[in-house]
């Protein structure tokens, strides 16, 4: 299983936990990442967590997220997740956010807690998503979603509902 990065609150390394052991009611504050992937045409995809995820299970939320592993630097895990969460290879990967941090609790008591730089991409060929991460997709123009985030806030992961406009503010999306 993959380990995480542990960090203190200044954000400096502290030490490594299991993935599988880091989310529970009292999350440490770990490292980790997001990226939001647009296509040649300008729309932005969006993910719906799949129903056996731990958390936000079945919420819409960006691209995709994930983890560096201890000593990955945080572009090659950006590259890897693309590749084992949605079958595809990304192209012009810029860091937009690299600050991002936040702290949520799911429905289950579960804890997000991280320092969470934020990735802008393009896909560079078609996509594949993997069933345990993705139960649906979709290409959707960034301003279209911003409009469904702002009125249904609910059905959509609290990174993203967080994310989107800081994102749409840079016009990075």
């Amino acid at each position: 299983m993959d380990e995480v990065t542990l960090l203190s609150p200044e954000g400096h390394a502290i030490g490594v936990i299991s993935k599988d052991e880091v989310h529970t009611t009292d999350t440490p504050l770990h490292l980790a990442f997001s990226c939001y992937v647009l296509d040649d045409a300008g729309r932005l995809l969006v993910t719906r967590r799949a129903l056996s995820k731990r958390t936000w299970a079945g919420v819409w939320t960006n691209s995709f997220c994930g983890h560096p592993r201890p000593d990955e630097a945080i572009a090659d895990a950006v590259e890897r997740r693309a590749r084992e969460e949605l079958g595809l290879e990304l192209a012009d990967i810029s860091l937009v956010l690299p600050e991002y941090r936040y702290r949520a609790v799911d429905a289950s008591g579960i804890v997000e807690n991280e320092i969470c730089p934020v990735h802008v991409a393009r896909a560079d060929g078609p996509l594949a998503p993997a069933d345990e991460e993705v139960a649906e997709w979709a290409w959707v123009d960034p301003g279209e979603l911003a409009t469904a985030v702002a009125a249904t806030p609910f059905a959509f992961s609290p990174w993203l509902v967080e994310q989107l406009p800081l994102l749409r503010s840079r016009g990075a999306v």
